[in-house]
């Protein structure tokens, strides 16, 4: 079967690898979708579930620098190492399902929960399986992926999605499952004013979790024109362009009193976007970091300390957060559509999906694979 497989920087392949089987525990599925940031390659050996994916999205940050984990020596939990199947973000229909597995049928619809974990890690001991120290998604972790014509996963990783929801908007839900996760680690409440600085796929993604959570105010800091028009029409109230406004001013002067914003979100993973996060929020605000950075920012602890401002840190999602999300898109809450910017065949990942992110990248803000094109 094809699969497109991250061999290393920059080396994207389009293989021919044997169909995995079902096994236990397992489901088979026909996959959906591309995305943007890659974080680790490796994944436990844990059982699996065959599916079909048709929409999947896929990421920039191995691709362009190599994977997080330089796979020197296989991972102690998986084995594994390059090349891996990419694909993490996706949704798909159960095509056959393996013994024991007795909660999914074959026809269902489902979005993919892909994080894994080691299961005996000091985070992991205390639930908090999001934090894993071995953290490893499907796709990037093993030779199971999104961007193949079938995978196969273990049953707890299959969502099932209601009919209302369309396989693509599925491929939807692992993003803004991200966005919810980094929403509940704020202090939300309705009536606060929320700052959102970059708006790229995940900012974005935050500004409908926000809206559909009943923030009536929603600032977005973006020097891209484009990504500025994308985030009002997803719903941001006020927008600002750091290249010509004193940022941090406007955000006390459009706040009540001139405190500032109650919470902020640093999505853009750099220096000044999180120096604007921290400096505009009030007394006793939050800043959350959503970012994934190549280089250790630095923190004004000073400021941190005279007015008790609140930093910290959102990765991944935690249980029933896909549930929610899912819930939130089939009632009408949030309405992810106008984040697929484009859609493509496998055959064209590399040139017009990885290589549009990176040349176009104001002009996208989710490319879906069509794996069955």
């Amino acid at each position: 079967m094809r699969a497109v497989r991250f061999h290393g920087r920059e080396d994207l392949r389009l293989d021919e690898i044997e169909e995995p089987e079902c096994e236990s525990g397992q489901v088979k599925v026909y996959t959906t979708g591309l995305c943007r940031d890659m974080r680790q390659w490796y994944e436990p050996k844990i059982p699996r579930l065959p599916l079909h994916s048709s929409h999947v999205l896929a990421d920039l940050h191995e691709y362009l620098a190599g994977p997080m984990v330089v796979p020197v020596s296989p991972h102690p939990i998986t084995g594994e190492k390059l090349p891996t199947t990419l694909g993490h973000e996706f949704s798909g229909t159960i095509e056959e399902i393996g013994r024991d597995v007795t909660d999914l049928k074959v026809g269902d619809r489902v979005a993919v929960k892909p994080n894994l974990y080691d299961g005996i890690c000091p985070s992991c001991s205390m639930g908090r399986v999001n934090c894993c120290d071995s953290l490893g998604f499907i796709g990037y972790s093993s030779q199971t992926g999104g961007l193949s014509d079938h995978m196969v996963m273990d049953q707890k990783h299959a969502i099932p999605l209601p009919d209302s929801i369309p396989l693509d908007i599925g491929a939807l839900v692992e993003p803004l499952s991200v966005a919810w996760h980094a929403v509940s680690r704020s202090s939300l409440q309705n009536n606060d004013t929320a700052l959102v600085v970059g708006a790229g796929p995940i900012g974005l993604a935050i500004v409908l979790v926000l809206k559909s959570r009943g923030v009536r105010n929603i600032i977005v800091v973006e020097v891209s024109e484009k990504r500025r028009l994308f985030a009002r029409t997803f719903g941001a109230t006020e927008i600002l362009n750091p290249s010509e406004v004193d940022v941090v001013a406007q955000l006390h002067a459009l706040t009540r009193d001139a405190r500032g914003v109650s919470m902020a979100f640093e999505c853009s993973g750099v220096q000044a976007g999180l120096d604007t996060a921290i400096s505009g929020t009030r007394v006793r605000g939050t800043t959350v970091i959503v970012s994934i950075w190549d280089k250790k920012p630095a923190i004004d602890a000073l400021a941190l300390v005279l007015y008790e401002k609140h930093v910290t840190g959102a990765v991944v999602y935690d249980d029933g957060d896909f549930e929610a999300v899912i819930e939130a898109i089939a009632s009408g809450k949030i309405q992810p559509r106008p984040m697929i910017t484009s859609k493509i065949a496998m055959e064209d990942v590399v040139e017009k999906g990885f290589r549009a992110l990176i040349h176009e990248k104001d002009q996208h803000v989710k490319i879906l694979v069509d794996v069955s094109a």
